[in-house]
């Protein structure tokens, strides 16, 4: 029976720079000497694809290099769970998560790697405000807990990111790296990417994007209406829009469209057997209208009077059809062909052009979305909801629903991840576009439980307003509370729906594994200390979720529970992991125990492999364990662990 260690991959979050060297390998062996990378040979290898050029084009900045390293860095923290804080725990399949949210994607790899479709961030724009995204290189779970106050320190103070700094970009262009580099991993091939920003940093993030995703995966800059000027004594012109930069992980990725308002339909005057219809001219208009664009579709059509008609543009220049002769011959047998009498110079002349239908039929979305509510509209929002103006300048839901529709469109299941959540706009808007059109779609949010002060005039409603609640002075409490509201709110406005208002939550935390960190002056105790490889602390719940997360399971994946020779045993994923982490098992216990187990494994008949895993400290001594593991293996289960 192997023992989980603190050395083993499994007690991390994803390696990514042993995965990258491990694919290099599979491509490039030869450019390999004992696990090290020869570059010499690698660039030979490439050929003319390497770019050794001393200046090119793209950002730098100081601490860039360490951005990278520190989104590389595998985090050895865990995310506890907290039913008590949860909404419908048990069935819901909504997560939000309370920590740093850099540790927190480096822990999301190994679950949800490739599994969103959506990542929708509104990060701190950087207007020199209090900075609170300090990261450590060597150790950010204990900078976080320190930052937090959840333990004994020195404290770490947060930093004021003004311009007179001289750091006023590094600072921000440092914290949003490695974030925006470990969501790139958690896309699927079709996701999609979606940054609020304004104009301080709307060139810098441009930029990075293009560098992480590549500029072939952008998709465009959406222009929105804030509904307020501000900088109205900067001199210059005031500010009355932010923006929303979009980027796809596949450069194949197409948005899709808008539903049709009542001004769109208007235009679908026609009608016959298959519906409403308009029609568009036959001929190309617009870029590459020209004969000489596609010459295969410059060829005479037949007019209602028998005349040629052949795509002439404005000004009497050749033009070109939309489609070829064979597409138009089925075009034509399709009744999908409309003969118009048109004025050309003074002329009645016969014009051809194609139906579409107005079922079915989108829009593609304008880059200017200046029709959706403004910041103070989604402020009031929120302070309905609340009962007090606890939070300044959220973006409205609906601009978060009209995302969903443009990178879903109609499918109706998948996850939506928002890792700056501030008061949870993403998760209310998704909980309420389920609930208006019967879908099914998923969010995870994260969020600093970043510390409200009383003395500090901006934050000081929101601190009183948690003090009512009775929960800690952060923001994070104030995303809970919205959620838990929006979700009765929404239950109460549509109660024919049965979808999920629920949410679990789970906090940032140092690992339920203790690291192996000996005292060389006294050695015994060191032994004595480490005999329990588990923190005593912690509760079967918080290592069952660590577990799922190191071995890359869905942290709302069904766990079931079973009393097998009096000890209990946890199905998780319907057999995919079985855990008893009971603290004593006996030599006579062994055999029923895991005769009970596997009588337990073949009801549930998993697909795939199973482990089962026991916590290491419950045997009574190494043959109790070497008995158990051997008639595990013996019925097929020969991935046993301890831990």
């Amino acid at each position: 029976m192997k023992k989980f260690t603190d050395k083993d991959p499994e007690t991390k979050s994803t390696d990514i720079i042993a995965e990258n060297i491990g694919q290099l390998k599979v491509i490039f062996p030869e450019a390999f000497t004992e696990d090290k990378i020869d570059f010499e040979v690698l660039k030979q290898l490439l050929g003319g694809a390497v770019d050794e050029r001393e200046e090119k084009y793209g950002l730098n900045w100081h601490g860039k290099r360490n951005a990278r390293l520190i989104a590389l860095t595998p985090s050895t923290g865990t995310l506890r769970p907290c039913p008590e804080e949860s909404v419908d725990w048990d069935k819901t399949q909504n997560i939000m998560i309370e920590g740093d949210n850099l540790e927190v994607l480096k822990l999301l790899q190994k679950s949800y790697a490739g599994k969103v479709k959506l990542i929708y961030i509104d990060p701190p724009y950087n207007t020199g405000n209090d900075f609170v995204y300090s990261d450590d290189f060597k150790d950010n779970i204990k900078n976080y807990l320190e930052l937090t106050s959840q333990v004994d320190g020195e404290g770490r103070k947060i930093s004021s990111n003004t311009e007179a700094s001289g750091r006023f970009h590094t600072d921000w262009l440092n914290m949003m790296y490695p974030r925006l580099k470990l969501a790139r991993n958690l896309l699927q091939t079709n996701g999609v990417l979606c940054v609020s920003i304004d104009d301080s940093e709307l060139k810098h993030t441009s930029i990075i994007l293009d560098e992480i995703f590549g500029h072939e995966c952008f998709l465009g800059c959406i222009v929105r209406a804030t509904g307020t000027t501000t900088g109205q004594d900067s001199g210059g012109l005031g500010q009355s829009f932010d923006y929303v930069l979009c980027y796809s992980r596949d450069p194949d990725t197409e948005l899709f469209g808008l539903p049709l308002d009542e001004e769109d339909e208007k235009r679908f005057q026609g009608e016959d057997s298959r519906g409403k219809f308009s029609t568009l001219q036959l001929r190309k208009t617009g870029n590459a209208d020209r004969r000489e664009d596609r010459p295969s579709m410059f060829y005479p059509v037949e007019a209602p009077d028998g005349t040629k008609v052949f795509p002439i543009g404005p000004g009497g220049y050749e033009s070109r059809w939309r489609f070829g002769p064979d597409n138009y011959r089925e075009n034509l047998e399709s009744d999908m062909i409309v003969w118009k009498k048109i004025d050309r110079d003074g002329t009645s002349v016969w014009q051809p052009y194609v139906k579409f239908y107005l079922e079915g039929r989108t829009k593609r979305p304008s880059p200017l979305w200046d029709d959706l509510d403004g910041n103070k509209k989604a402020t009031i929002e929120v302070k309905n909801l609340l009962g007090e103006r606890v939070f300044s300048n959220p973006k409205p839901t609906a601009l978060i629903r009209r995302l969903v529709q443009i990178v879903f469109g109609t499918e109706k299941d998948g996850i939506v991840l928002d890792f700056f959540a501030g008061s949870g706009t993403t998760g209310n808007a998704v909980v309420a576009k389920n609930a208006a059109e019967g879908e099914n779609r998923r969010f995870i949010l994260v969020q600093l439980p970043e510390p409200l002060n009383l003395e500090n005039n901006d934050q000081k409603v929101a601190a009183d307003f948690c003090d009512k609640l009775g929960k800690p002075r952060n923001i994070a409490e104030i995303c809970k509370e919205r959620l838990r509201r929006a979700g009765k709110k929404i239950q109460k406005e549509t109660p024919l729906f049965k979808g999920d208002i629920g949410f679990r939550v789970f906090k940032l935390d140092s690992s339920n594994i203790r690291a192996w960190e000996p005292d060389r002056d006294n050695l015994v105790a060191t032994l004595d200390q480490h005999a329990e490889h588990l923190k005593v602390d912690r509760i079967e719940q918080d290592i069952l979720y660590e577990l799922l997360l190191k071995l890359g399971l869905d942290l709302t994946v069904p766990i079931q529970q079973k009393t097998i020779a009096g000890k209990t045993v946890h199905s998780i994923g319907a057999g995919t992991l079985l855990v008893c982490l009971v603290t004593e098992i006996t030599v006579a216990q062994v055999e029923p125990l895991a005769l009970g187990i596997i009588d337990w494994y073949k009801q549930l008949a998993p697909a795939g492999e199973t482990q089962v895993i026991f916590r290491d400290s419950a045997f009574a001594d190494d043959v109790a364990k070497t008995n158990l593991a051997a008639i595990l293996q013996q019925y097929g289960l020969e991935n046993v662990r301890s831990i």
